[in-house]
């Protein structure tokens, strides 16, 4: 068991963050790409940051990095220590709230993965993608896309495109993988791209 504090140690590596469920009751194709998308991640020198549960695709990712020899960061908001049954034999950092959690997971990482969730997933990739949407960062965001799990959303972001609501170039935003192998690849390929902006309303910075 770790000390936990409210503080993430210095890292100079590069670092992914993953967003998927903490429920433990999915079907075991999801569980099972979580776990080798964490065991990847820690073959290829990637720390894996994530929320710090112990259960679900959360817990399964963090313990196949972990059981490598991977170094990973978990940050959990301190009421959900119980619900989510605190995974700290890994670096473990508790905060006061969900905000929190976001904004230091986001701090703290160079590319995002979003494997299949729930709503709090859900949450807390569109509030990064809003991010984006608004030019607040150009950091990749990769959708692990097993089973087609997150075509309906896609396509309600093409819907909104299509309404005038949501500018084309946010189609960009964000890449597909339909499998580990075709993440991983992306993760180590992608890049920041602060030259494609999704918010005309913005003056432009040289």
């Amino acid at each position: 068991m770790t000390e936990l504090k409210n503080t993430v140690a210095p890292y100079d590596g590069q670092s992914v963050c993953l967003f998927c469920a903490s429920s433990d009751g999915v079907d075991p194709i999801y569980l099972e790409s979580a776990r080798e998308f964490g065991r990847r991640t820690a073959e290829a020198g990637w720390r894996l940051v994530y929320g710090g549960g112990g259960v679900g695709l959360m817990g399964g990712a963090a313990r196949s990095a972990h059981e490598i020899g991977g170094r990973v960061v978990g940050i959990m908001p301190g009421f959900l220590r119980s619900r989510e049954r605190l995974f700290d034999e890994v670096e473990t950092v508790v905060v006061e709230s969900m905000h929190q959690r976001k904004q230091m997971m986001y701090d703290e990482s160079d590319v995002f993965v979003v494997a299949a969730g729930g709503i709090g997933t859900l949450e807390e990739v569109v509030e990064l993608l809003s991010w984006k949407r608004l030019d607040l960062h150009a950091k990749p965001v990769i959708f692990l896309n097993i089973n087609g799990f997150w075509d309906s959303f896609f396509q309600l972001v093409e819907d909104t495109v299509k309404a005038g609501m949501t500018p084309p170039s946010f189609l960009k935003a964000y890449t597909v993988a339909n499998s580990v192998d075709e993440a991983i690849a992306q993760m180590l390929a992608a890049r920041e791209t602060p030259e494609i902006r999704h918010d005309p309303r913005a003056p432009a910075t040289n």
